[in-house]
């Protein structure tokens, strides 16, 4: 049949038509055409056996909480309009304006991982997580098929692949791929973003379910090419460049940017082993997590801007190395061991473990001509070091008490280097919880030291030290929901990228009052759904963060046509309040404070309509309606633009049989 012959086609093919100009169009069509024949034999079976219901998802998160049932998988409509929710990160971000460019989180996230880490995350949001890949239970064969297509090339290609060899052991395999064209250029085609992930994973339980193991190799490339945002004494609409006014900027195509010849790359490797054994049962299991990866960042130029007229260096601070071109890389491996036990019963829950990180760091610099690398003054650095944890909670009917922790143990290397923890600690009564964490952490690798072309430092920085703490309220009463938060977060010693681009460390405390909200219900067939997150404090030195953003999404569902299809109309509005965003700095993949910039406030509105027939679910959206009311555009970044209006075009097909 049609539809078996489709999700068989092999993905080199299907990668190589996502990637033509009319590659979603042919895709589209012919899954259309196939949906046209699987519904006719699902219309005249007398009995579906296979479908949502029995392929379940694991994660090694449920592994190591002994609960290997798995859930069941999501096929609903509600996070498909959102482009948030076309990522592995699906909080609010920061970025360039574009798909797969460099991002950051837009709000406060405290951070937990201790230890010796590169430091480079710009790309984080586009790659998979390999310790949260999903792993399935099927019953019969599972494809998983998404695809979106936007204006300005942007694009979403997904195809996994997943089968159980038998009632203990599947197999699967996954291709991603995420593109966008250039904006800021008079041709619309030419490539700004190249995403591909590649992803081979399986999994296993023995027959009396005491062992069970997940195992993933994950392959990541991204190359994004550095535009360094518009320059505005080449606007269309300048005349005087001092005085260019930020609403003179908005005409995309005929807006010129400071970089024409400038990439970051990121390859990114993992395998990931996960195994754990019932020794008695569920109260207590020995487990073991073995994971291995590299990620290298290459930063280059190949032909610095210069001012023809004096002679002098355009866009970057300084040229140290060489003068006419740029090649600064950096690569990172990385083996985690993690030995543990862990045990639930209805009441209790607990986890001890012990890890060993053995890490070392490579930097090559371009000196002179292109051709002509040597080590950069960092290279060569290596880490063994040491970390043990837990957590234990316990439940009993509205009452539930959490604690949780990781000491950063001992650095071989460096004894001395051991007086990194986090601590958590929550209390929940009925629909109220409160919650206590502190950490300290030192700066990461690359804010300790860093030798390129246009940056070299090297710091000795304190730890920086947290104390958080949160009330929340998670309560439903039939049809509205109602999840709001309270945080208290003081920060000592914060290191930050100042304004000229380079690490610095607070010596002043700063103290942050966030308050989120969501609430969600429904009338008849008509849902709402609102969020809201504000933060005081966010303004000041080493902090930028916006003291208003909000969410608010609107939609009719129901059944048309005898209830052979469930559709969606809604619309969806984000905003967020004036504020001095981040700046961003190519050549070390860094966000950065400034104050030469303020980006007005802005509300970007979307209408779509999706429909969802039996496995397929079809997306059709008319994203930024509201351009040029009251304004023509809007900055995500200092001098980096979001996207005009556009019209966007999705399919989701998951297949069962």
């Amino acid at each position: 049949m049609l539809s078996s012959f489709v999700y068989r086609l092999p993905l080199r093919w299907l990668g190589r038509v996502a990637r033509s100009r009319a590659g979603w169009s042919v895709v589209f069509l012919l899954l259309t055409a196939s949906a046209a024949v699987q519904a006719q034999v699902l219309d005249d079976s007398t009995k579906v056996l296979y479908g949502a219901r029995t392929t379940r998802v694991l994660r090694e998160a449920d592994l190591l909480r002994d609960q290997n049932e798995g859930r069941i998988i999501d096929t609903t409509l509600v996070n498909l309009p959102s482009a948030r929710n076309w990522y592995h990160d699906s909080t609010f971000y920061q970025d360039l304006g574009h798909v797969g460019t460099a991002g950051r989180p837009l709000l406060w996230r405290t951070n937990t991982e201790l230890g010796a880490r590169l430091g480079r995350n710009a790309f984080d949001r586009y790659a998979r997580n390999p310790a949260t890949i999903p792993y399935y239970d099927s019953k019969s064969p599972y494809t998983f098929f998404r695809f979106i297509q936007g204006g300005n090339g942007e694009q979403v290609f997904e195809l996994s692949y997943t089968r159980s060899i038998n009632k203990n052991a599947s197999i699967g395999i996954a291709y991603e791929r995420f593109a966008a064209n250039k904006v800021y250029t008079n041709n619309p085609r030419e490539s700004l973003v190249e995403h591909s992930n590649f992803l081979v994973f399986a999994r296993f339980q023995s027959t009396d379910e005491r062992y069970h193991a997940l195992l993933n190799y994950n392959n990541v490339r991204h190359l994004a090419v550095e535009q360094g945002g518009i320059n505005p004494s080449l606007s269309a609409n300048t005349t005087t460049p001092d005085t260019t006014e930020l609403s003179e900027l908005f005409d995309y195509g005929e807006e010129r940017p400071w970089l024409f010849t400038a990439s970051n790359r990121e390859h990114r490797d993992g395998i990931r082993f996960a195994q754990s054994y019932r020794l008695l049962g569920k109260g207590l299991t020995a487990y073991h997590v073995v994971d291995w990866h590299r990620q290298m960042n290459r930063f280059q130029d190949t032909k610095l801007p210069v001012n023809t007229t004096t002679n002098t260096l355009l866009y970057y601070p300084r040229a140290r190395l060489s003068q006419t071109a740029t090649d600064d890389r950096a690569e990172v491996q990385q083996v985690e061991n993690t030995f543990g036990v862990l045990g639930r019963t209805t009441a209790v829950e607990y986890k001890l473990y012990a890890r060993h990180r053995a890490l070392s760091l490579a930097t090559r610099n371009l000196v002179g001509e292109p051709g002509e690398l040597r080590p950069a003054a960092n290279d060569g650095q290596d880490f063994s070091q040491l970390f043990v944890g837990g957590s234990a909670a316990f439940n009993y009917k509205i009452f539930a008490i959490e604690t949780a922790g990781e000491v950063f143990a001992l650095d071989i290397n460096n004894p001395a280097q051991n007086q990194e923890y986090w601590v958590r600690g929550a209390a929940k009564v009925g629909p109220l919880t409160g919650e206590a964490l502190s950490t300290s952490f030192s700066p990461t690798l690359t804010q300790r030291q860093f030798d390129g072309n246009h940056y070299a430092w090297k710091n000795e920085f304190r730890n920086t030290f947290i104390n958080q703490f949160t009330a929340r309220l998670d309560q439903t009463l039939g049809r509205h929901r109602l999840e709001a938060s309270g945080a208290i977060i003081n920060i000592t010693d914060l290191v930050y990228y100042n304004e000229g681009g380079a690490p610095a460390q607070l010596g002043t405390d700063r103290r942050l009052l966030t308050i989120s909200a969501r609430y969600r219900f429904n009338v008849g067939n008509f849902f709402f759904d609102n969020q809201a997150h504000a933060t005081s404090g966010g303004d000041e030195e080493g902090l930028r963060i916006p003291a208003l953003v909000t969410n608010s999404k609107v939609y009719y569902q129901g059944y048309v046509f005898r209830k052979a299809l469930f559709g969606q109309i809604g619309a969806e509005v984000y905003y967020q309040s004036t504020w001095r965003p981040y700046d961003y700095s190519p050549s070390n993949q860094q966000f950065y404070v400034q104050n030469h910039f303020t980006a007005a406030n802005f509300a970007v509105a979307d209408v779509f309509l999706t429909a969802d027939i039996r496995t397929v679910a079809v997306l059709l959206k008319m994203a930024y309606v509201n351009q040029g009311i009251l304004r023509d555009g809007y900055f995500v970044t200092p001098y980096y633009t979001g996207l005009p209006r556009r019209f966007e075009l999705g399919i989701r097909w998951q297949f069962f049989d």
